[in-house]
């Protein structure tokens, strides 16, 4: 016999009908916050994205300007240091005596500081001695730089004593007072100028001036790797001196940076201050390069959220009424089981899949107390031998390489290139085992990437240039080992561009960080290739060292820290460390 139906009262309104009619209501504004928020984080994003790819570009641009102004500071060192050189030009000895000197010892000395680079140089030597002959090609009052790059001439100082920008030169402060700047006709020439003076140091309290150089190089070679096609199509680089007049420009200066304001509307200004001499590296980005597909997204965007109201509406219809007092339950004990009430069970009768829930749930109150102490320390046990095992596998077949080289020059007989490099390997692996322990000194580290170089320089020689730039401020601290030479060998394995290469090691702290970079002059690579190195899954073979030190310094620090990447293709590498500065104990 069937049941009775019990009559409902009158307004009255099922659970699910008012849980639909909540849901409609509550479901129409976070559907539209989520489609406005999607949009705005989404041009965000490109523009961070954008902004960071372009800020890595500048950087290396930026260093690559650095080491053509350090390597022009350079040549410019090797006669102003040269103490003989001094000597030669203090001498008043006249006739014979003096052109001998000139063409045996001063000549020389020019050539060898003028070939020690491979820029186009022009190189103009003043002397206060005048019993010393003037040597020089072509004409002094009407110079054609551009016809005598990569030769010099010798002159007396009074040709310049009456001129405007060496009666202004900056008084003399050893080793430090240099000037960049375009005289005569540098200007006429897009050219520009290193002058710095020439001094006898052999009474160091009273320097004497016994003459002056003036280094022209072409602002087009200079600012070479400025180029606005690296950055993209319609942006601007500029170079700006003290005065914040423009030195160089790659790019069409459009209308609208004329204007102050409007410029800030459709450019994004990106700056990078050089260190010495002080001029700013300024890029100008359009912001429709950005924005470009903004209404695409936002079409669909809106598509997307109105496909999902449908949605939501007609699923929320045939759901909540069969489901909610069910579930009411269920969340009640996951709630409690949530806050840490692990003793709540729920009491359920049918032969449906919710009485298996409730049969689970129950069981899972009484099990998840001790899970979650065995997870605990599991996952201690974890990070722990995770940490071993990639200490464990840094990179054996350094040890291979360097044995083989070893044997090959013990077989021709390089008796103290043998004992050196097994010196160096000696001090290499010592640092390397250092007790067992994972932390050491950042002094260490340093140490121990410069022993491995010392390694490398005995079969590259002269082929490599090493520079070190550690900020003394961070030897307090301490790092993870072997965090620098793997980057170190995949520049000697897989940068070389040409016969040369440049490799510059710094080290600094940035806020509540230490960063090291590691700069490379070599071939560079894409991004593409980039992307393969972080990608564990798709490609196990790929920058496999590289990943080895991103996790370690990831399990040891956290997600916040790691290795980062920039690099373009026929300019260079810069590798990125970033670790948390910790002093050590």
């Amino acid at each position: 016999m069937p049941m009775p139906v019990r009559p409902k009262n009158p307004g009255y309104l099922p659970i699910g009908y008012k849980l639909m009619f909540t849901f409609m209501i509550f479901i129409i504004i976070p559907v539209l916050v989520i489609g406005y928020v999607s949009h705005a984080m989404y041009q965000d994003s490109i523009r961070k994205q954008t902004t960071s790819n372009i800020q890595g570009t500048l950087l290396q641009i930026k260093d690559n300007i650095e080491y053509k102004l350090e390597d022009v500071t350079r040549v410019s060192g090797m006669l102003y240091y040269d103490y003989s050189l001094a000597t030669q030009l203090r001498s008043y000895r006249e006739g014979w005596e003096s052109f001998e000197r000139t063409t045996k010892y001063i000549m020389p000395k020019l050539n060898i500081a003028l070939n020690a680079t491979g820029m186009n140089l022009w190189m103009s030597i003043f002397l206060e001695n005048d019993t010393l002959p003037e040597v020089y090609n072509g004409s002094f009052d009407n110079e054609n730089p551009d016809a005598l790059e990569r030769s010099y001439g010798l002159y007396h100082l009074k040709r310049i004593e009456d001129k405007p920008w060496y009666l202004s030169f900056p008084v003399e402060n050893y080793g430090h007072t240099m000037q960049w700047k375009q005289v005569e006709r540098d200007g006429d020439f897009d050219r520009i100028s290193l002058l710095r003076r020439m001094v006898d140091s052999f009474d160091p309290v009273r320097l004497k001036e016994i003459g002056f150089m003036r280094l022209s190089v072409r602002i087009s070679e200079l600012f070479q790797s400025a180029d606005y096609h690296k950055i993209g199509e319609g942006s601007v680089i500029t170079i700006l001196d003290e005065k914040d007049t423009v030195m160089y420009q790659s790019g069409v200066l459009s209308s609208e940076l004329l204007h102050q304001n409007e410029s800030e509307s459709h450019y994004l200004t990106i700056e990078e201050n050089l260190n010495n001499p002080s001029w700013k590296l300024v890029a100008y980005i359009p912001t429709n390069i950005m924005e470009k597909d903004s209404l695409k997204v936002r079409m669909f965007v809106i598509a997307v959220c109105f496909l999902c109201l449908v949605v939501f509406t007609f699923a929320g219809v045939f759901i909540s009424r069969y489901f909610s007092i069910r579930i009411n339950k269920f969340v009640s004990v996951l709630n409690a089981f949530r806050e840490g009430d692990l003793h709540k069970r729920i009491s359920y009768r049918g032969k449906d899949e919710f009485s298996q829930i409730a049969t689970a749930l129950n069981e899972m109150g009484e099990n998840i107390g001790d899970l979650i102490k065995e997870v605990y320390l599991t996952q201690l046990q974890k990070k722990e031998a995770e940490l071993e095992t990639l200490q464990s596998q840094i990179n054996p077949h350094f040890l291979y390489n360097t044995l083989s080289s070893i044997n090959r020059l013990a077989k021709f007989g390089e008796t103290e290139k043998v004992q050196q490099t097994v010196l160096e390997l000696a001090k290499f692996y010592r640092l390397t085992l250092n007790e067992g322990r994972t932390m050491i000194p950042v002094p260490t580290e340093i140490e121990q990437a410069n022993a491995y170089l010392e390694i490398q320089k005995i079969k590259y020689g002269d082929r490599m240039e090493v520079m070190f730039d550690v900020d003394p401020d961070i030897w307090p601290y301490e790092t993870m080992k072997l965090v620098l030479q793997p980057f170190i060998e995949n520049v000697m394995k897989h940068a070389w561009c040409a016969d040369r290469i440049h490799i510059r090691i710094v080290g600094q702290r940035d806020g509540d960080d230490i960063l090291f970079r590691i700069i490379d002059d070599g071939i560079g690579m894409k991004q593409e290739r980039i992307d393969q190195i972080f990608d564990f899954e798709g490609h196990v073979n790929a920058g496999y060292g590289i990943r080895n030190v991103d996790q370690r310094i990831k399990l040891q620090y956290g997600a916040g820290y790691g290795v980062s990447i920039y690099s373009k293709l026929g300019i260079g590498t810069s590798v990125q460390i970033r670790i948390p500065a910790r002093r050590r104990k």
